[in-house]
C-alpha cells in the first residue's frame, strides 16, 4: 500500500482524492464501512484504508443543550479523575434511557446495582489513593485559582509518583502540594512555596524536601523561576497598568544583561521593579504593598530597590 495513505491527521477530502482505485486489483469500486473505521474494496474485498474517520454532517447546534445532545463522544479523559473518567455511573434519577420513571418494582434492583457500581470503581489500594489524592489537589488548585491545564500537569506527576512508589513514606498531602508546586514551575506559572503550603496542611520546608525528592527521582527537567514569570500577577493584585508591567520587564532586562539577579530571589527582584516603575509611570504603591504581594518583606524590597536604581543609573523622583 502507498504510504501516503496511511498518514495519519489526514481529512476525509484528502483521503478521497488519494484513495480513488483498489491498489490490488485496480477496481474503482471502494465502500466505505464507518462501523469499523474501514475503506473496502468491494470486487477483491481488500482493507484499502483501516483508519478511515466518518466526519459526519455539520449539524446546527442553536443551543449548548442542543450540541451536547448531537455529540457523538463522550467527555474527554482526565487525569484528575482516578479511573481517568472511563467508568460509567447510574443515575439518582430513577429514569431509563427513554425518561420514564422507572416501576417501583425495579427500584430496590436499580439501588443494588447503584451501591455496587459505587464500590468497585475504587476496588484496591492504589484507586483508593489517588481518589483521595486527585480531590485533594483539585481543593488546593481551586483555593489558589489555578487552571485546568495545571491541574492535569500536577496529577500526571503524582501519577508517575505513586506508579514508583515514591509516596511510601511521605504524607499524601506534601506529595500533592510538591507535585502542584512543579506543575506551576513547568507551566511557567510560578507559586511560591509559601503559597502553595497555606493552600495545604503541610510545611513549607516539608513541601520543598518532598519536591527536591521528586524532582531528583522523576527526573523533572525545570528550570529556575524567573523574575519577569511574577511581573504579571504582581501587577494585576496591585493594580497596575501594563504600562508598569512593560517598564518592570525593561528593567529586569537590564539587569540580566549587567548580571544583577545572580542569587537574588526571583520575587524580591520582581517587587523591586515593579515598585520603580510604578514611580517612573506615576502610579506609586508604596514598599509595604509591593511586598505585601511579592510575600517579601519591605528590607529585600528596599535593598534590591537600592541595588537596581544605583548600579543601572536609574533616575527617579522620590
Amino acid at each position: 500500500m502507498d504510504e501516503d495513505i496511511d498518514m495519519p491527521g489526514r481529512s476525509r477530502e484528502d483521503r478521497l482524492e488519494k484513495i480513488t482505485e483498489c491498489p490490488e486489483c485496480g477496481s474503482r469500486h471502494l465502500a466505505q464501512d464507518y462501523d469499523r473505521g474501514e475503506l473496502i474494496c468491494e470486487e477483491c474485498g481488500l482493507v484499502v484504508d483501516d483508519q478511515y474517520v466518518d466526519e459526519g454532517p455539520e449539524w446546527r447546534a442553536f443551543d449548548m443543550q442542543q450540541e451536547q445532545s448531537r455529540a457523538r463522544t463522550g467527555a474527554p479523559i482526565t487525569q484528575m479523575v482516578h479511573d481517568k473518567g472511563l467508568s460509567t455511573s447510574i443515575d439518582r434519577s430513577n429514569r431509563d434511557s427513554y425518561g420514564k420513571s422507572i416501576p417501583s418494582k425495579k427500584k430496590a434492583q436499580i439501588y443494588r446495582l447503584r451501591k455496587w457500581q459505587r464500590r468497585i470503581r475504587v476496588s484496591d489500594a492504589t484507586e483508593r489513593n489517588l481518589a483521595y489524592a486527585l480531590t485533594e489537589l483539585d481543593r488546593m488548585a481551586s483555593t489558589m485559582g489555578l487552571p485546568k491545564n495545571i491541574r492535569e500537569r500536577a496529577a500526571v506527576i503524582y501519577r508517575k509518583a505513586v506508579k514508583k512508589n515514591l509516596i511510601r513514606g511521605r504524607s499524601i498531602i506534601s506529595v500533592i502540594a510538591a507535585s502542584l508546586y512543579a506543575a506551576c514551575r513547568k507551566a511557567s506559572v510560578p507559586r511560591t512555596l509559601d503559597e502553595i503550603a497555606e493552600a495545604s496542611t503541610s510545611d513549607r520546608k516539608e513541601i520543598g524536601r518532598t519536591y527536591r525528592f521528586l524532582s531528583r527521582e522523576l527526573v523533572l527537567k525545570l528550570k529556575p523561576t524567573r523574575p519577569e514569570e511574577y511581573l504579571s500577577r504582581f501587577c494585576s493584585e496591585l493594580g497596575l497598568s501594563g504600562k508598569v508591567q512593560r517598564e518592570a520587564e525593561k528593567i529586569i532586562k537590564q539587569a540580566e544583561e549587567k548580571e544583577l539577579i545572580s542569587g537574588k530571589g526571583p520575587t524580591g527582584l520582581a517587587a523591586a521593579s515593579i515598585y520603580i516603575a510604578s514611580i517612573k509611570e506615576n502610579q506609586r504603591r508604596t514598599q509595604r504593598e509591593v511586598a505585601d504581594v511579592a510575600a517579601v518583606t519591605e528590607v529585600t524590597v528596599r535593598n534590591r530597590y537600592k541595588e537596581l536604581v544605583e548600579k543601572l543609573g536609574i533616575e527617579i523622583e522620590v
